[in-house]
């Protein structure tokens, strides 16, 4: 049996995985963030690396391949970090480096919502031919596109819905981003609800206790997140759409309330969309799990003709 690790950096936290070739996760480790600098940043995703290793129990020669998430703009090709607004790699070598720390030859970076995409993508098990949709709800709002198999990316920006101007229910122009991600719930929620609120969870936490301000918060919140999720059907009308992202996946009421916001504008040909769209069902581990089988693909893919590769 081979293994492969899968990687998932962010801003606050790194994750690491042992998988097996089914996906199952083995093992795993997490550490903070050092953002300090390049070098400081790097250090921590070998040592959550090195962790993993150590709690499995296994020799590099154990490990078949790796697949590493990262946020933002990624070079897949050249194993690049090129640009991420929160960490300090520009133009970072992130597979060389990890080549000369591990050894490990098989190693793969994309943009870590695709990675999270294609986990979820594989769970489902959908028709070959299908459209789906993965969009994440957390720091930042963005998506990924699977179509036939293949991501749809475009010149390299494909996703990027929360950029995408919303109208708030103030009248005034946005992004998406701006106006549902965490931390714009959380600004809203403080400038509405005052100092009591000192996190996002306080403001949840508030609506599911009745509170009549973070009701009217939410009703601001759910409709912006559902003019996203109808451009989408408009635009893709998808065979499945996944919410993931930590505002989705820790508060799973809010499907309900996204689906009963859109329903009034599916004219009657659209309304089958609705049971189309699905939460998570990897939650956090999509991204790490994601990382791991694009490993196992790219070994795959490298004992095969161009034509049968997965396009990542």
């Amino acid at each position: 049996m081979g293994f492969s690790i899968g990687v998932d950096i962010g801003g606050t936290k790194i994750a690491a995985v042992i998988v097996d070739e089914q996906g199952v996760i083995l093992y795993r480790s997490k550490v903070s963030s050092n953002t300090n600098n390049a070098e400081s940043m790097f250090k921590q995703v070998v040592t959550c690396i090195d962790q993993v290793l150590k709690k499995a129990n296994l020799s590099i020669s154990q490990i078949t391949a790796m697949g590493v998430g990262v946020p933002g703009k990624v070079d897949r090709l050249n194993g690049i970090a090129v640009y991420q607004n929160n960490l300090p790699w520009i133009d970072f070598p992130l597979v060389n480096r990890l080549r000369e720390a591990f050894s490990i030859h098989h190693i793969v970076i994309d943009n870590d919502v695709y990675m999270a995409a294609y986990a979820e993508w594989k769970k489902l098990n959908v028709a070959p031919n299908s459209t789906c949709v993965y969009v994440t709800i957390s720091t930042g709002i963005s998506c990924s596109i699977i179509q036939n198999g293949s991501f749809l990316r475009g010149e390299g920006f494909a996703g990027e819905i929360g950029l995408c101007p919303i109208t708030g229910v103030d009248g005034q122009l946005t992004t998406l981003e701006n106006a549902a991600s965490g931390p714009a719930i959380y600004k809203l929620a403080r400038e509405r609800m005052g100092n009591s609120i000192t996190s996002t969870q306080d403001f949840f936490q508030a609506y599911i206790a009745g509170d009549k301000l973070a009701s009217d918060v939410m009703d601001e919140v759910i409709p912006s997140i559902s003019q996203g999720i109808y451009s989408i059907i408009s635009l893709l009308d998808p065979h499945q759409i996944v919410l993931g992202g930590g505002v989705i996946n820790h508060h799973p009421f809010l499907l309900d309330l996204i689906k009963q916001n859109i329903g009034p504008f599916l004219i009657s040909e659209q309304k089958e969309a609705l049971g189309r769209i699905t939460g998570s069902k990897l939650k956090g581990d999509s991204g790490v799990i994601g990382a791991a089988l694009c490993s196992w693909e790219n070994v795959m893919c490298s004992n095969t003709t161009p034509e049968q590769n997965f396009t990542f």
